[in-house]
């Protein structure tokens, strides 16, 4: 049954769908993270690098499923604040007739390019079997992914982000359990690695279908399966910005790493080991996005636009405080945080010096991550969209680029580029909030 977030305290409905997806959030990280160390713990490099640069490709496909199942999100949050159950229906239906089609030709298409893609991602020669290996296996078993996330959205489109919590808790201690087994047990390496994420899923995805079943979450018929048009286009007009711009982070995100790698190794290390950090410190405010567009998205059902300015500036209250929070103590503390994975000091000295500016973006961010969650819940998906790409273009990028040329023997300079990329996004989404909200679309 579906959970209608509209009604009660505005801050209890906020805090009670953030705390799972938050959790959700961590878990995702956290069993990616185990695949790498459980590998490192049995195999040589080889093996590291196949599951490091592995991950990081499905990380980014998985990334763009999510930013496209938004739009279903948006649209089944919509119907439930309209209390209208045949549309609730109609889009679920179409959302697992157009995610079932992407599924297929996603696999089939990954798998042709395989051996393209490891030569892009300029993987070492000693690595490139066990890249290969590990992405034919996770290329085969894209269906589940794309199941378990269109789950997922179906459940928190709903209200109920708690269900995808237990789901993804179930594969995280599966996916490690299994790959204790098929690494340190079996000796498969990389691939054990691969096989033991993709089982999870789909155990997860066997799992929540039987949840479905269970609960009777929804009722859908042959002709709730038919593509509705309309149906399709609204889901696909608030998905498709949403996946596109999360496909440009991530290049990003790629093109940064490979900046950091030119200039050495202590350096590739130190860039390493603070976007981990940085990873985890950036749960708080993806959570918050997701959180503010499904209330929003149920509040515009509703008909209540008042109530969903509301959650905006709620939720961007909460983010920003922790955001902040963060911010001024790794100022602090940043120099034991990154002691933690390795006793280098020249790295450890240079991870310190990057992560100070950096972590700034949790700050920023948590006020552009809100908006986009906002505009994204009011079909201005596309604002969205620009404020990313404007920022990568103009400052992440070049920003980085600059300072790596320009200081050469400190990390600091790199790590404000991000922060002040957030800055551009934030003065975007404020002149397009106040423009919208003079003509009244908002």
């Amino acid at each position: 049954m579906e959970k209608n977030l509209t009604q009660g305290s505005l801050l209890k409905n906020i805090m009670i769908f953030s705390g799972p997806f938050l959790l959700s959030y961590f878990l995702q990280t956290l069993y990616g993270m185990a695949d790498l160390f459980i590998v490192g713990q049995y195999n040589g490099a080889a093996s590291i690098s196949g599951v490091s640069i592995g991950s990081q490709v499905m990380h980014m496909i998985t990334v763009m499923i999510v930013g496209l199942a938004m739009g279903s999100v948006v649209m089944i949050a919509r119907n439930v604040g309209a209390k209208d159950r045949a549309k609730i229906s109609k889009t679920i239906g179409n959302t697992i007739v157009l995610f079932a089609i992407v599924a297929v030709l996603l696999a089939v298409l990954l798998l042709a390019l395989v051996n393209p893609i490891v030569s892009v991602m300029s993987t070492p020669v000693e690595a490139v079997d066990e890249t290969t290996a590990y992405l034919i296996v996770c290329f085969a078993g894209i269906p589940f992914i794309v199941a378990y996330n269109v789950i997922a959205a179906i459940f928190r489109g709903l209200g109920d982000s708690k269900s995808p919590m237990i789901f993804i808790a179930i594969a995280c201690v599966l996916n490690i359990a299994l790959d204790y087994l098929f690494i340190g047990g079996f000796g498969m390496k990389a691939v054990g690695a691969a096989w033991a994420t993709i089982i999870a899923q789909a155990f997860s995805v066997i799992i929540s279908i039987i949840a479905i079943y269970k609960m009777k979450l929804v009722s859908i018929s042959k002709t709730d399966l038919r593509i509705d048009k309309s149906t399709l286009g609204s889901i696909l007009r608030v998905g498709v910005p949403v996946c596109l711009q999360d496909g440009f982070i991530q290049v990003s995100f790629l093109i940064i790493t490979i900046i950091a790698n030119s200039r050495g190794v202590e350096i590739s290390a130190a860039v390493g080991i603070v976007e981990k950090i940085i990873s985890f410190l950036f749960l708080v405010p993806s959570s918050m996005l997701s959180t503010i567009s499904t209330i929003s998205s149920q509040a515009i059902g509703a008909g209540d636009k008042p109530l969903a300015r509301k959650t905006l500036f709620y939720g961007m209250t909460i983010a920003v405080s922790i955001g902040l929070v963060f911010a001024i103590a790794f100022q602090f503390i940043a120099s034991p945080v990154i002691g933690m994975f390795t006793d280098d000091m020249v790295v450890v000295a240079l991870g310190v010096s990057y992560i100070k500016s950096y972590v700034f973006d949790c700050t920023v961010a948590s006020f552009h991550f809100c908006f986009s969650g906002f505009f994204v819940a009011s079909n201005y998906s596309y604002i969205s969209f620009i404020h990313n790409v404007v920022s990568i273009i103009l400052m992440r990028v070049p920003g980085a680029y600059l300072a790596s040329i320009y200081y050469p023997d400190t990390l600091f300079p790199m790590g404000l580029a991000a922060p002040l990329g957030g800055v551009i996004q934030l003065i975007i989404c404020v002149v397009a909030y106040m423009i919208l909200r003079k003509k009244e679309k908002i």
